[in-house]
């Protein structure tokens, strides 16, 4: 059963004139732990919006537990938890009060719900008194989960949770989002970082408002199309405007202290001729290796594409 579906939605600004999420369809299924990847400006806030029911989309349909998030926007906001990609709780308020407010909106308490948050505001509780606007970035993540999950929901939509907190904060957020999802929350998390692509079940790449693919993240890796190396040398600038200026060299990107690379033919003499054409360019240092892709190698290859 799918507890979120989008048919051909479509939003745009403007009057029209900015296209921010063009024929975008996908499915989620009850109890799945689904990541929209891309960067900003890509779409994901617009789809999680409409999702939501804060934006009304301009074409295509959309539905979650079953309700159309337009004729039925007030069942959809009693099932669903939000999370903003800005902090968006009452920083005047105390932890404690924030929570509080937040449970009495939804009809419910903190004590009917505590086994559900428990976890994440055991870690916080020590800072109750203290006021949300001077929480760090990681206590406010958490105190913003915990609003969103007071409640109870059946379906949590994360946007861009992790970003601006540190990386300590990042992997203790993805450990509670996998202990959420074994009590049976359907949890949508958007994310600009692809190393988080690996931790969802199933992923969708979305650039320009466009689904670029949709699959597990090891289904999208295996599905590069031909083999990628990593090179580098002492002068890695020069590096990369001399390997764009050999023929041989289908595409060829910085990423990290390596470059990525593809050719566009292949045989027993590339890496030879390769090595030869670095060093009448002298080029030295030269450290070349065949390597397994990543999500953003796939990214990339999808989007130029």
């Amino acid at each position: 059963m799918n507890d979120v579906t989008l048919t051909n939605i479509k939003k745009t600004y403007n009057k029209g004139e900015v296209v921010a999420v063009s024929d975008v369809s996908f499915q989620v299924e009850q109890g799945e732990l689904f990541g929209l990847i891309g960067p900003d400006g890509a779409g994901k806030t617009s789809i999680f919006r409409m999702l939501t029911t804060l934006l009304l989309p301009d074409g295509g349909s959309a539905s979650v537990n079953g309700f159309d998030v337009v004729k039925d926007y007030k069942e959809i906001r009693k099932k669903v938890g939000y999370m903003p990609g800005k902090f968006s709780l009452y920083q005047d308020l105390t932890v404690e009060e924030n929570l509080n407010f937040f449970a009495t909106i939804f009809n419910t308490t903190v004590e009917a719900n505590y086994d559900l948050i428990k976890e994440i505001y055991v870690q916080i509780e020590p800072f109750k008194k203290r006021r949300a606007g001077k929480l760090s970035g990681g206590m406010k993540q958490k105190l913003a989960l915990c609003c969103a999950l007071i409640h109870r929901p059946t379906v949590l939509f994360l946007d861009e949770p992790t970003t601006g907190v540190d990386t300590v904060s990042r992997k203790e957020f993805w450990q509670m989002l996998k202990r959420l999802k074994e009590q049976g929350i359907t949890i949508l998390v958007s994310t600009p970082y692809m190393d988080e692509a690996t931790l969802c079940e199933r992923i969708a790449l979305i650039q320009d408002g466009k689904i670029l693919s949709i699959d597990t993240p090891e289904n999208i890796t295996k599905q590069y199309p031909s083999k990628l190396y990593a090179i580098k040398a002492s002068r890695m600038s020069a590096l990369l405007h001399d390997l764009r200026g050999n023929e041989n060299i289908s595409s060829c990107y910085a990423f990290g202290e390596y470059h990525h690379i593809t050719f566009k033919h292949e045989d027993d003499s590339t890496e030879t001729e390769l090595t030869n054409y670095l060093n009448s360019k002298q080029q030295n240092g030269v450290e070349f290796k065949l390597i397994t892709p990543t999500i953003e190698d796939c990214f990339i290859k999808l989007m130029n594409n």
